[in-house]
């Protein structure tokens, strides 16, 4: 396959796909579409068992990203020992919100609604649609956790947990 562009992605590398999150390239592969031959990272979500096709020259611009890096990830976790901020303005308001930072796919965004979303056991109920979405940022920020310092989820389970329960102290 002669590229006249080195791509920044290669087979193997993790990825963070803004829609879904973390997934891995398992390869590049070449499929013609509507008479145009088109180069395809193929990219495995195991945990989801999906895997989604995503054209070379438009991964960048769909938001397709490398792994946060460390420092990126430590923020992160400082993201979450910082205080809630839960703004006053309707919950569908705020919902529409919090979903459009779990999908930019940006860490940082995504602690942040962890953060706000996060209830300690003293604290009233979250709804069914608050817990959703706390867990689906939860889910993204711990796998992306684990991606990057290679431990496996549960101990970036247990780090992002560490994490929240040390700002209620």
């Amino acid at each position: 396959m002669s590229k006249s562009k080195k791509s920044e992605f290669s087979p193997n590398d993790y990825v963070v796909y803004p829609a879904h999150g973390v997934g891995q390239i398992i390869s590049i592969e070449e499929q013609e579409i509507a008479g145009i031959a088109l180069e395809l990272f193929v990219v495995s979500f195991d945990k989801d068992k999906m895997t989604l096709r995503v054209p070379t020259h438009k991964a960048t611009e769909i938001g397709m990203r490398s792994l946060s890096s460390p420092d990126v990830v430590a923020h992160a976790m400082k993201t979450l020992k910082g205080k809630a901020k839960v703004k006053k303005a309707m919950w569908s308001r705020r919902a529409q919100e919090y979903e459009q930072k779990i999908n930019s796919g940006d860490l940082i965004a995504i602690a942040e609604v962890v953060r706000d979303l996060h209830r300690t056991d003293d604290q009233r109920e979250q709804s069914y649609s608050e817990r959703q979405l706390y867990e689906a940022a939860l889910e993204r920020l711990t796998r992306e956790v684990a991606a990057v310092s290679g431990s496996g989820e549960v101990d970036a389970a247990k780090q992002v947990d560490d994490a929240l329960v040390s700002r209620a102290a």
